[in-house]
């Protein structure tokens, strides 16, 4: 089996290259997407309690849903593609980075934020200079699990016709070729541990630069 799955990944490598790369893109628009819109709702969030206990429960409620289901659904609105991919990524990728960064805001010591605006510091500079930095360690969690997540459930975007590693898996499925199927879900997860491990090191560095240690337990 493990020397079929190299045999397979040299005599096609051109058709798992690609497909790489198009999981790669369909993941990054999404993680881009996700990014803005995680954003500017935690951020709005932590201004308005009512409109934060809705957009909790809303995506909570999303995050519920099974993902073969909502992609399923969205094909009748939004049709197969990378389009459906992308939207239903994007719905699931939301609730991570809102959380966390509504949650990291909130967080920040109610000692800073009264020392600032007794500095004559204005909202906006509150904001930008003092909580975002502040709370940056735990939006960077929340980034780190956002991207990873996508990663990984964009391995059956391909069930509604959509580019990616899941066509491999997809593929493997239908003609019942093992390999493929294996071969396929290797490239996701690596690809997954790979962009795991490098925004691990970014977060630690952050962590460090903002707390003073790499981790919540104190040590460096």
């Amino acid at each position: 089996m493990v020397g079929g799955i190299f045999e397979l990944y040299v005599s096609r490598w051109d058709f798992f290259s690609e497909l790489i790369y198009q999981h790669i893109m369909i993941t990054f628009i999404a993680v881009a997407i996700i990014s803005v819109i995680g954003l500017t709702l935690g951020v709005l969030m932590t201004q308005n309690s009512k409109l934060a206990s809705v957009v909790l429960v809303v995506t909570n409620f999303i995050y519920t849903i099974p993902a073969i289901a909502l992609f399923g659904m969205l094909v009748t609105v939004t049709g197969i593609g990378d389009k459906s991919a992308i939207i239903a990524l994007t719905l699931y990728g939301i609730l991570p980075i809102v959380r966390n960064v509504y949650t990291g805001i909130m967080e920040v010591d109610d000692q800073i934020i009264e020392s600032a605006i007794g500095m004559g510091v204005t909202k906006k500079q509150l904001m930008l200079k003092i909580q975002l930095p502040l709370a940056s360690p735990v939006i960077m969690a929340g980034f780190r699990t956002m991207v990873v997540m996508t990663i990984a459930l964009g391995g059956i975007a391909s069930f509604i016709g959509a580019g990616g590693l899941g066509k491999a898996i997809y593929r493997g499925i239908t003609t019942y070729y093992p390999e493929m199927i294996i071969g396929g879900s290797l490239l996701v997860a690596l690809l997954a541990i790979i962009t795991d491990f490098f925004l691990g090191i970014i977060e630690r560095r952050i962590r460090i630069k903002v707390l003073g240690r790499s981790s919540t337990g104190g040590k460096k």
